[in-house]
């Protein structure tokens, strides 16, 4: 565990995960799921936080409608490390809220920032590079952990190496020369495979006077609503005045609001963390072994096969056998009033299905 008693965690979790519809949904987000074993994501995500920081030094950002979901799943958390947002207004909002917060209740806090949809095996090497990322933000960095690419995704954002920063640390660190952000498929094949390039993880490790100056610098709208709600944290309005200044903040994401321009970031190339980011129902092929020989992934229900290869098959956990015959990489996900069929390449579009059920208001399928 950290020795560092200035040292937090913060969880992002107030996303719906549409590309895990139609099992993730509004009531029902991805992070309350079970799709790993016997812990839902947002369980797995704190009991590894644990094995680092202090239970009270874990906090959560969510939705007000997910929050009481996920304090039943965690009830060991203390109630005011949940800090809730009125609405989705990207992580740029969401770490600038949990940065405002802990800098009030500590003005020393290093805040380090994680997704609660995150799988990571080697948790060894995962507290070593947390304990080398806490060092380097004395110098002021803004610090992220890259994942060394394994393939050339388009999904995710890309961190390209600079110089290696001379200071001995126990873990090579490298200041950052630029961010790509989901590029195209060419150049994301000529990034994984020229080297010197790492996938974004979406996990910083950052003073909270570093990237509240950030904020200030990059974003002055945001950082105007951050102050405002400083100034009110010990006010019994301070329900009211976060939801009126919250509610006209535009949408931004922490990668394109501070990261890409931010004055010093470093990267710890993380190869070997065996990470995935559970956000697709493709991606459960790299943290879920295949079930059966032709490498069939079966969660939750019965199946039967005949020719049937690489399919991930999600059953509704009631008596209904799904049997499939004579097809290859499919994804089947049989959920409550939905069932969806789709080719493995095409998983990460069921979001398009989502926004198309958004815009005829069919709200009995979201």
């Amino acid at each position: 565990m950290i020795q560092n008693n200035h040292t937090y965690a913060v969880i992002m979790a107030g996303g719906g995960g549409t590309r895990l519809w139609p099992l993730s949904r509004r009531k029902t987000p991805k992070q309350a799921l079970k799709l790993i074993g016997e812990d839902t994501l947002f369980q797995s995500t704190v009991k590894r936080l644990e094995g680092f920081f202090p239970l009270e030094h874990i906090l959560v950002v969510t939705v007000a409608e997910q929050a009481e979901l996920l304090k039943e799943q965690v009830p060991d958390l203390p109630e005011e490390n949940f800090l809730l947002e009125p609405a989705p207004r990207g992580t740029a909002s969401v770490v600038g809220f949990a940065a405002t917060v802990l800098h009030h209740r500590d003005p020393e806090a290093v805040m380090a920032v994680f997704p609660a949809d995150h799988f990571i095996r080697n948790r060894d090497l995962f507290y070593h590079l947390l304990e080398t990322a806490v060092k380097v933000t004395e110098e002021n960095y803004l610090v992220t952990l890259g994942i060394t690419p394994t393939f050339p995704a388009t999904g995710y954002g890309y961190i390209q190496r600079g110089e290696k920063l001379p200071e001995n640390f126990t873990y090579p660190v490298y200041e950052v020369a630029r961010f790509k952000e989901k590029p195209q498929k060419e150049e994301a094949y000529e990034m994984s495979v020229k080297g010197g390039y790492s996938w974004n993880s979406g996990m910083f490790i950052w003073r909270t006077q570093t990237i509240l100056s950030e904020i200030d610098r990059q974003m002055p709208e945001l950082k105007s609503v951050l102050d405002e709600i400083s100034d009110s944290l010990a006010s019994p309005e301070l329900d009211t005045i976060i939801q009126k200044v919250w509610m006209p903040l535009k949408s931004e994401t922490i990668d394109y609001g501070i990261m890409e321009n931010a004055k010093k970031v470093a990267v710890l190339p993380a190869s070997g963390l065996d990470w995935s980011d559970v956000g697709s129902w493709d991606s459960l092929f790299d943290v879920v072994l295949p079930n059966d020989a032709h490498g069939n992934i079966i969660l939750n229900g019965e199946h039967i096969a005949e020719n049937t290869h690489g399919t991930l098959v999600y059953g509704n956990g009631e008596k209904r056998l799904i049997a499939t015959i004579g097809v290859d990489d499919l994804v089947i996900v049989d959920s409550d009033n939905v069932l969806l069929i789709a080719q493995r390449d095409q998983a990460q579009n069921v979001r398009e299905i989502v926004e198309k059920l958004k815009l005829e208001k069919k709200k009995e399928y979201l």
